[in-house]
This record gives structure tokens, C-alpha cells and sequence, in this order.
């Protein structure tokens, strides 16, 4: 209904605070992305556990493996947005990866083992992720107000957690059910694939802002100021780097490679969780689904309350748990303190960052370039996490985990403080207040 009504001039007025209704498209992505998370989580859930005590792998072959794996779609995404923004293609194009991703668990079912056609398969599901994850973000964008951007992803987020919660699950009882039979896995996680690409044709409506792919011209607040000159029609690459000319959204760029490379993957907190309190291996699983239980919790309060105070506060707070996080797993608790606190922690991370981070970036982008604009914020962060990765396994193999657990908590500890120096605010926050006469860095000014 809110879709029926949004953009009509005769449309009553938009209820205010906790009542406003998140418009109907993104529960739409949210439906997809659930139902397609449950289908790739089913297969994923394992795959630490598999490659490490399973195949015996160190820590810097399993760095080099996480990072690839999260880095590999950086350069299709970039392709994805440019093509999506060409034309306002979003829906075709985020259709084909999810449709891709939803065959890759069919070529799982009928790789029969072959060690080549399982690593083809996992290529072909990262590769449809990083081809639909920007178009996707710019629908998004495209169907929320602007002022509402925080609580539009925030809700988009707990849905896909939701997916992301249940598909271990799912996946632990069908092996349980019939006896550790790995092709009922991918066989229903194809099945639920196949259906999330099914609501996507169904449900989901393509590209709008009330307009056709027109001239192409800012869209957020700045630009409706009047205080920037439409820019020209170029090509993929030349829409990539033209979002680069707002001096605010080159700084979220430059934020999200500096925090990003402080980041290191969850599966080596789950390592050293794992290490640290020495619990039985079969837990280890279970292990994503504490920290997805609190994402999925709080994903809307952290994008309502971005809406409210402004973006980068909940962005930098959100960093600020995570270096928490790092410093349980260093600090002489008890271990069930460790335990609850680093899912906790981590839950809170994903919950203040991930979506609020899209957000934030939304505002800046010019009309008609929000996938390429949003797939630049993203792989700069998906590039960086690829180096952490590398690192931080590089330096536990060298030192010990603890020595590359103490350098990432330096490491993010600076990149907080950078971040909070360079962040923009939301158009519609108030300023940054001025720094202190003494020169002090305040890492959290807002």
C-alpha cells in the first residue's frame, strides 16, 4: 500500500517517528535476501570448521582463502553498478546474480566430489553476490526518503540476518535427519534459491525515483541546493570515478578502506574463540549464530537511531565494539564472560556498520549513479578486508595468534580515530562541532 500511495500528490501526509512505514520494495529485497541467505548459509555455515580442522589448514593458507573469498566479488561489483546505473537496469541485473547464486548450489549437487567443480561452483556464488549486492543497495536507496535511509537498510539487514540465522539451522537438521547426507543439503538449498529468484521476478519492481533514466543530475539534499552542476553522461568507468568529485563521499570511501583494513574476518574470531576456550569442535558452527541473533535484534533500533543523531556516530560506535571485542579475547575473564561478550560485541558491530554505512554514502551520490557509487564504497571495503585477512593470518603464523591479535587492536583502535576525523555528516545532522583548541583527537565527536 505504501508503494500504492508514496510520490501521489493526493497521497495523505507521511506519519512522523516510530510510525513511518518502511516502503513495500525494500520489505520486497528484504523477502528475497532472506529467503536467499537461508539457501547460501545452509552451504557456508561449515566451511571454517571444514578447512581448517578438517584439511588441516594454517592459519595463512585460511587467511588467504577468507579474504579471497570476500575480495573476489570487489571487481564484479564494481561491473554490476556500472552496468546496473546504465539504462537503471538494478533489477536485471542484482536478478541475474541472484539467479546465479542460486545455480552454483545446483553445480555443488552435481559436482559428485570432483574437488575442481565444487571451487567452480563456490566462484560462481560469490560471483552472483558480488554482481546483485550493489544494484540491490541502490533500490534501496531508490524507494526509501532520504531521511529515512538508516531504517530502509536497517530493516533490509535484520531480514537478511534472518536468513542468515535460519540456514545453519536448516542445515544441521537435514544432516541430522538423513544420516550426514551432504546432496539433501545442496539440494533443498537449490530449491530455496530457486524460490528466492522467484520472488524477485514476482515482487520486486525495478528502477524508480517517480522518473525515467534521464540527464544525469544530483539527487540529495546538496544537489537539490542547488549547490552542484549536474554531471555529464559517461561511460561505466567514468560513472565509477564521477562520484569521486564530492569531496564528502571520497572521504566515506577513503573511511570504509581504513576501518576495513582493521578488520579482520569473523571466522578468525571464531578461531580464537575456539582456541581460547577450548570447547568440543561440534560447536563451532553454532558459534555465527549468536553474534546474527543480536545483529538481527538490533539492526532496526541502529538504523532508526542513525536517522535521528546521524550516520557516522552509530558507524564509529559500532567500530568502537568491535575493538571491545578484540580486547575480550586478550583480557583475563571467565570464559563464559568471553564467550557471550565477543558474540554480543560482534552482533552489535554488524548491527551499527553494515547497513548505516550504505546509508550514509546514499545521500551523497548523484542521480542515476547510486549502484556504481554504492559498489565503490563496498569493494574499497571488500578490498581492504581481503589485506587484513592476508595479514592477520600472516602474522599468526609468524608470531602466535595473541601478537596478531594485539596488532589489529592497534590497528583498529588508529583507524577509529582517522575515521572520526574524516567522516562527513549527514546533510541533515547538525555540524561536526569544532575540535578541541588542544589538538586532541576525540575519537567519537558526535
Amino acid at each position: 500500500m505504501y508503494l500504492a500511495t508514496t510520490g501521489r500528490p493526493d497521497a495523505p501526509p507521511a506519519p512522523s517517528g516510530a510510525r513511518r512505514r518502511v516502503p513495500g520494495t525494500v520489505l520486497a529485497l528484504g523477502a528475497v535476501s532472506l529467503v536467499t541467505d537461508i539457501s547460501s548459509e545452509m552451504v557456508t555455515a561449515v566451511l571454517p570448521l571444514y578447512l581448517v580442522l578438517g584439511l588441516g589448514l594454517s592459519p595463512l593458507q585460511f587467511g588467504l582463502l577468507d579474504g579471497l573469498s570476500t575480495g573476489a566479488t570487489a571487481l564484479v561489483r564494481l561491473l554490476g553498478g556500472a552496468t546496473a546505473d546504465r539504462g537503471g537496469r538494478h533489477k536485471q541485473v542484482a536478478g541475474l546474480g541472484y539467479a546465479l547464486s542460486a545455480c552454483s548450489r545446483l553445480g555443488l549437487l552435481l559436482a559428485g566430489g570432483a574437488t575442481g567443480w565444487i571451487a567452480t561452483a563456490i566462484a560462481a556464488d560469490r560471483l552472483g553476490k558480488g554482481v546483485r549486492t550493489a544494484p540491490r543497495d541502490a533500490l534501496i536507496t531508490l524507494h526509501s526518503p532520504p531521511e529515512d535511509l538508516g531504517r530502509a537498510f536497517g530493516t533490509h539487514r535484520a531480514m537478511d540476518t534472518t536468513g542468515a540465522l535460519l540456514g545453519p539451522l536448516a542445515a544441521f537438521a537435514l544432516l541430522w535427519a538423513t544420516a550426514d547426507a551432504y546432496d539433501a543439503v545442496f539440494a533443498v538449498s537449490f530449491s530455496v534459491g530457486a524460490f528466492g529468484v522467484l520472488l524477485w521476478v514476482l515482487l520486486v519492481p525495478g528502477r524508480t525515483r517517480g522518473e525515467k533514466q534521464g540527464p544525469v543530475g544530483p539527487a540529495g539534499p546538496r544537489a537539490r541546493d542547488g549547490g552542484e552542476e549536474p554531471l555529464p553522461r559517461r561511460g561505466p568507468l567514468g560513472g565509477l570515478l564521477s562520484g569521486l568529485r564530492s569531496p564528502e563521499y571520497r572521504r566515506i570511501v577513503i573511511c570504509a578502506g581504513i576501518l576495513g583494513a582493521a578488520t579482520i574476518g569473523d571466522a578468525f574470531l571464531y578461531l580464537l574463540l575456539q582456541r581460547r576456550l577450548a570447547f568440543d569442535a561440534t560447536w563451532f558452527p553454532f558459534l555465527p549464530l549468536g553474534a546474527a541473533a543480536v545483529y538481527l535484534l538490533l539492526a532496526v533500533p541502529a538504523g532508526r537511531l542513525a536517522d535521528r543523531i546521524g550516520r557516522r556516530a552509530p558507524l564509529l560506535y559500532g567500530h568502537g565494539a568491535l575493538l571491545l571485542a578484540y580486547g575480550l579475547l586478550l583480557a583475563p575473564l571467565p570464559d563464559p564472560v568471553v564467550l557471550l561478550g565477543v558474540l554480543l560485541l560482534l552482533g552489535v558491530f554488524y548491527a551499527a556498520t553494515d547497513g548505516v554505512l550504505m546509508a550514509l554514502a546514499g545521500p551523497f551520490l548523484t542521480e542515476g549513479r547510486q549502484a556504481s557509487g554504492l559498489a565503490v564504497v563496498q569493494t574499497a571495503q571488500a578490498l581492504a578486508r581481503l589485506g587484513a585477512a592476508v595479514a592477520f593470518g600472516a602474522v599468526w603464523t609468524a608470531s602466535g595468534p595473541e601478537t596478531a591479535l594485539v596488532a589489529a587492536l592497534v590497528a583498529l583502535a588508529a583507524a577509529v580515530c582517522c575515521a572520526a576525523r574524516l567522516l562527513p555528516t549527514t546533510p541533515s545532522e547538525p555540524p561536526t562541532p569544532p575540535s578541541p583548541p588542544s589538538g586532541a583527537i576525540d575519537p567519537c565527536p558526535n
